[in-house]
């Protein structure tokens, strides 16, 4: 990770932890489900990506206007700056949280093996995707902190490039989250 991306994490870290009075008020784990983990993304490029991790996200499954809403504030966000973090990972992700959009923190979560061009900061294809959508802001940012920070572990991204099914990813974060 860059030094300039490493300074604004911090930064995010500092505010929540002013914000939130340093409480932890939840785990990454508890926002995951299978049903919103698809290993096996075909998107080529970063909109055919987008859009397909939009249609599983569960709260919105049937919902093709809220889909239309949120691949649009998706691709703004792109257009803004890529959220492409670097070593394969992108964290796809609204400039503002969605209000109205969903109830409660909400992970999506891609993987396609070969990688998608994405403009990350270390220009390498991303190969894994992690949607965040949040109802509010302190969540939204809570939520892009924590997984920023989980990711910086080599090994958990390499576990998670070898995890075999959606049940086995959600493990490999709550190992990485707890420690037990």
């Amino acid at each position: 990770m860059t030094l300039a991306f490493q300074l604004a994490q911090l930064i995010v870290i500092v505010y929540l932890r002013h914000m939130m009075g340093n409480q932890s008020s939840f785990n990454l784990h508890e926002l995951l489900s299978v049903t919103a983990i698809r290993l096996n993304l075909i998107g080529s490029t970063r909109d055919d990506i987008l859009s397909e991790l939009t249609t599983i996200v569960p709260e919105i499954a049937s919902n093709t206007a809220a889909q239309s809403s949120l691949f649009q504030a998706l691709q703004e966000r792109e257009q803004l700056h890529s959220t492409g973090i670097g070593d394969g990972i992108a964290l796809p992700h609204a400039r503002n949280a969605l209000v109205g959009v969903v109830q409660r923190p909400v992970i999506v979560i891609g993987r396609r093996e070969s990688g998608v061009p994405w403009a990350s900061i270390d220009n390498q294809p991303a190969r894994l995707f992690f949607l965040l959508i949040a109802p509010n802001i302190t969540q939204h940012l809570a939520i892009l902190a924590r997984v920023s920070r989980l990711l910086r572990d080599v090994k958990l991204r390499q576990a998670l490039m070898i995890a075999d099914k959606p049940v086995k990813f959600i493990e490999l974060i709550r190992v990485a989250e707890t420690g037990a």
